[in-house]
């Protein structure tokens, strides 16, 4: 049988709560061998600067690499220039020649992915999984890319987590804990190494 992998990248600043319950869906729902949990390196397409990836690396290491078949991989921090997730899809994709790829994102990506480079390649490379939220407004809608190769795209359901990185780092800053929205182990190393505090 091929293997089932799947990969899913972000910028994890930081990694949080509904990130792990994504993780958990996307293992269950797709019967994946094995996820690769992808750090952004350089995001050509976030308008606010990303926190240094040496500790972004180590907070998603802190998240997720004890899980049982996740492996978190540094290859876009590597990269010099901006990441793009074709070309993590096609290393991948030459590691792992004889496994079906999927590629987990969320729904406001998925509205997004015609803009992303190579993404039609993507499609051919990865079939493309939605994570769709009771609670988001998107929940069930077909995008752009889905009306035009619908056999490419697969949803996953996720309960409403109405957490985000953006909240967690605000929080932060504004002086509330985090521990509530992310794992203890994150929570130490975002106050040990006072990060999000002037944001």
């Amino acid at each position: 049988m091929r293997r089932r992998i799947g990969i899913f990248g972000g910028a994890f600043d930081p990694p949080h709560l509904a990130h792990g319950a994504l993780l958990k869906t996307a293992m269950d729902a797709l019967a994946l061998d094995c996820l690769y949990v992808v750090p952004t390196g350089q995001a050509w397409h976030k308008p606010r600067d990303l926190t240094a990836a040496a500790h972004r690396l180590a907070m998603t290491e802190l998240a997720f690499a004890k899980w049982p078949n996740v492996v978190v991989d540094a290859q876009e921090m590597h990269r010099s220039g901006p990441s793009y997730t074709v070309d993590t899809l096609r290393a991948i994709a030459d590691k792992e020649p004889a496994a079906d790829l999927f590629l987990i994102m969320g729904a406001d990506q998925a509205a997004a992915l015609t803009t992303w480079r190579a993404w039609q390649e993507i499609l051919q490379i990865a079939t493309i999984c939605v994570a769709d939220r009771t609670d988001s407004t998107r929940a069930n809608a077909a995008f752009v890319a889905e009306k035009m190769f619908p056999e490419r795209f697969l949803h996953l359901k996720m309960p409403a987590m109405p957490v985000s990185a953006t909240q967690i780092r605000a929080a932060i800053s504004s002086g509330q804990p985090a521990n509530t929205l992310v794992l203890d182990a994150v929570a130490r190393y975002i106050a040990d190494h006072h990060l999000y505090h002037s944001i």
